[in-house]
This record gives structure tokens, sequence and C-alpha cells, in this order.
């Protein structure tokens, strides 16, 4: 763990699991209520005792210091993800590490210098003065930021690039599915930068109920999570006794819209697409709906591909569809596929546990799925998978396509595909969500915000929008004689 400052082991320890074999890969420290305390407390001390609030240049230094600490580890971290994570090969190249690895410290650094942190309002006035208010930005204070496993380095990246560069102190709770990128990091910031003491602390724990600290904690000013729309409800609950700001980036059921002027052939990549990383996404769009047109055409054409997916070794540059991440959630996947049957779906392809030969046997594997014959209702089209599983719906015109996409108790993401970008954007316009891309448009960047409507999420992260995520607004007036 990273206490205040210090690489330190706690008294108990959990074992991390690599999802593709079953076989453990080592121990991690398990935080206790006292070292979570502990974090909380250096955090503070950190934020009202130290500059590092105040030191802009002292913020900059530092995230390239650690910029250039991760990349020098870059091919061990990559080894590692694919070991805890159970990520595919080909995915490093994108957004499990080398997407944000290119911006997400880089992007919030740069606006350290670039940001407008203050700006003058003249009106106003009584008496023949002038009145004169300033709004400031300031950092929030002491972060508890609660990752993932799916995407973890991207999202731990992504949270501490603009709390950081915004001058709060973090205090870091990795998934403990995958917690060897976060502790890897905490000894990248112990030994080869300059962010003082308490600005970081990474505290890895299975027990739920010490992670709670961070939500219920009045020391702790705003808590950055991303996971579950589940868990997000309980810490929006939790930390409402504090008044705790809350960033919850959270989960989804993403519609690709197909109009009746697309060729079905050219929908099955981006049908595919769902089966990266075993679906372990909340912004893939798991629900495809096809003009009525093309419905049977886009059926066969992607049961087919489905069909032909490799799954396998997640290290094998070769391999789509890796494990999901535990036992548990093969069970959960599995069983949101038999409750499809029992609602009337047919299982076009897929429908089962996939079981590798050899070291692989033991891992946590789901054959990439199709679901056809239900409508929106049901449970397979409106709960989270989380796993390589597609429903294909099919509508009349676009207004139903608008409506279907939109009966959704999530609006994190989505997609259209059509002939006409026109016709394609006004649609993209119309469907509540928070990214949405048009013919292969692809949303994602440090530099663009990304968030969810409904039960998907409250703010976002990245953009400008996401750096102010972690900034206070103070207005200061005073009164000034009038010149001229």
């Amino acid at each position: 763990m990273l206490i205040d400052g210090e690489l330190v082991t706690a008294e108990g320890s959990f074992d991390n699991v690599c999802p593709a074999t079953g076989s453990v890969l080592g121990s991690t420290s398990a935080a206790n209520a006292v070292d979570v305390a502990r974090a909380i407390g250096a955090a503070r001390r950190a934020f009202d005792d130290g500059d590092w609030a105040t030191n802009p240049a002292l913020r900059r230094r530092c995230l390239g210091q650690l910029q250039d600490a991760i990349t020098a580890e870059r091919d061990d971290l990559r080894d590692e993800l694919i070991a805890e994570a159970g990520c595919p090969d080909m995915t490093i190249g994108m957004a499990q590490l080398d997407w944000p690895l290119a911006d997400a410290l880089r992007y919030p650094a740069g606006l350290i210098d670039t940001f407008e942190w203050e700006r003058v309002l003249d009106g106003g006035g009584l008496f023949g003065e002038r009145n004169v208010r300033t709004v400031v930005k300031e950092p929030v204070g002491v972060v508890g930021a609660i990752t993932p496993s799916n995407f973890p380095i991207e999202v731990i990246l992504n949270k501490l690039g603009p709390a950081l560069a915004t001058g709060n102190t973090v205090v870091l709770k990795p998934d403990p599915h995958t917690p060897w990128n976060a502790t890897r990091l905490g000894r990248l910031i112990a030994e080869h930068t300059d962010i003082p003491a308490g600005v970081v602390n990474v505290v890895p724990t299975q027990d739920n109920a010490v992670a709670e600290l961070l939500v219920t904690d009045p020391r702790v000013d705003m808590v950055s999570f991303t996971g579950s729309t589940a868990v997000g409800k309980l810490i929006a609950r939790l930390g409402v006794e504090t008044m705790k700001r809350t960033f919850l980036e959270l989960g989804g059921k993403s519609a690709l819209i197909v109009t009746d002027d697309v060729d079905p052939a050219k929908v099955v990549p981006g049908a595919v697409g769902v089966c990266v990383h075993a679906g372990q996404a909340c912004g893939m769009n798991t629900r495809l709906l096809v003009h009525r047109s093309r419905y049977d055409d886009v059926v066969t054409g992607v049961t087919a591909a489905f069909g032909m997916v490799p799954v396998g070794d997640p290290a094998s540059p070769q391999t789509l569809v890796g494990p999901v991440i535990s036992a548990a959630q093969q069970h959960r996947v599995l069983s949101a596929i038999d409750g499809a049957r029992r609602d009337g779906g047919e299982i076009t392809t897929g429908g089962a546990a996939f079981d590798p030969p050899g070291a692989l046997a033991g891992g946590y594997y789901v054959q990439p799925t199709v679901v056809v014959g239900v409508d929106n209702g049901a449970a397979i089209a409106r709960d989270e998978i989380f796993g390589p599983v597609l429903v294909i719906i099919p509508f009349e015109d676009d207004d139903a396509a608008v409506r279907i996409a939109n009966d959704s108790v999530y609006g994190l993401a989505g997609a259209v595909m059509s002939g006409s970008l026109e016709r394609g954007r006004a649609i993209a316009r119309r469907v509540r969500t928070g990214a949405i891309g048009v013919n292969g448009g692809m949303y994602y960047g440090a530099d663009a915000p990304f968030g969810g409507y409904k039960s998907s999420g409250v703010g976002r992260q990245c953009g400008i929008e996401g750096f102010e995520q972690y900034l206070e607004t103070k207005t200061i007036a005073h009164r000034a004689p009038r010149t001229g």
C-alpha cells in the first residue's frame, strides 16, 4: 500500500486470481479500517497544510514525472493487466493502456496553464462605487477514488489526472480483482516522483465495510466512483450524510441503431464490438436495433461472425474474447442468458460457458452469444450483463428506433449507422445518452467528456467538464472607486 508517502504492508492480505486460468497470481495487502483512516488523515493533512493545492508548477512537474515513470514500465504493466484483468492483448494498444497513457495525465497537466482559474465580473455597486466580483476555481479537497476491474489503469489515470492537476489529494481504492496496477502506481509515485507525502494514497481491500469509510468519513470531500449503478446509488445515499460531492460513472445498456439504408454486411464489425474484452465495458452497444427490412440479413451475418470470434488466452494476439473477471461474474452472465431463454428468446449462437483446453481450463469464459426473439421489455434487453452477449431487436421506423433506444433506465452511450450522415446525426441528437457515435465516430479521449444520463451516472469524466468536476467555485466581491 501507499500511505502518507510510505510503501507499507497490511496485517492481512488477499489473493489476486488470474481470470484466464483461475490460478492465484500472488497476494495483495488488505487495508483494514485503521489503514484507510490513516490514508484519509494523510490526504487531509497534505491538502490543508501542504502547498499542493496552491503550487501549480509543482503539480505540473509531478504529473510529468509520473507520466515518465509509467511509460518506462509500460511493458510490465501490459503483462500485469493481461494477467489480473484477463484483458486481451489487442486491447492494450487501445483503451486498456496505450490511449490513456498517451493523454490521461498530459491533457489535465496542460490545463494547469491554460484553464481560466479566475474571471472578473464588474458591475453594479452602491453610492457611486464599483462592485467587483472575482469568480475563483479551487480544488474540492480530499477525493476518494474507487475504481473498477474492467479497465483499471485507464479509469485510475482518468481520475488521478484531473484530481491532481486541480490541486486535490486522493485516496485510491482499486477493485480487489485488479489491485496490482494500482499498487504499482503507488510504488512509482513513491520512488520516481516529487508528489508530497499524503497527496496520493493507495489502499486495496476486499472488505466493503472498510471501503465505505471513503464515503462516510467527513474528512473526505468528494467520492469519484466508476462501477455498477447499484453501488453508485449506495454511494449517493451514504455520501449525503456528509454532503459529499459525488461523481458517479455507472452502468449502461447502449443501443446501436441501424437504419434501412445500411448494407447489412457493414453492421457486423460494429456488432462484434460487444465481444471485445468479453463484453466488460459499460459503454458497449449491447442492444442492436435494426430496421425490420434489414433484420433477417443482419441476424444471419452477426450470428455467423459471433460463431467465429476467437475465444481463449488473453495473452494471444489473436484473441478477442478473454475471460470475464470472476467465477461469480461468469455465473451472472450465464444466468442472464438462461433468463432470456425463459422469456422466449432464441440463442442463435453461443449461450454457454466456453471450456478451453490445458492451462486455461480453470478460467471464466463465456461463449459470444446472440439473442433474438425478444422485445425491449425482456430482462436481457434491459439489464446490464457485462458479458459477450448481444440482443437484436427490430424496429419499423426512425421514431420507433429512438423510442426503443430511450426506453431504458440507462443513458450512457450508443451509436447510429445510416446511409445519410445528416439522418444519422438527427437520430443521435434524439437519443438520451451522454455519448454517441455516428457511422463509426469515436467519442473516446481525455479531451472529450464521458458520462451518462439517468441511471448511468452523475457528472463527467475527461474534458473540461471532467476537470471542473474536481473544482469548487468561490465568488469574492469588493468595492472599488469608479474610474474614468
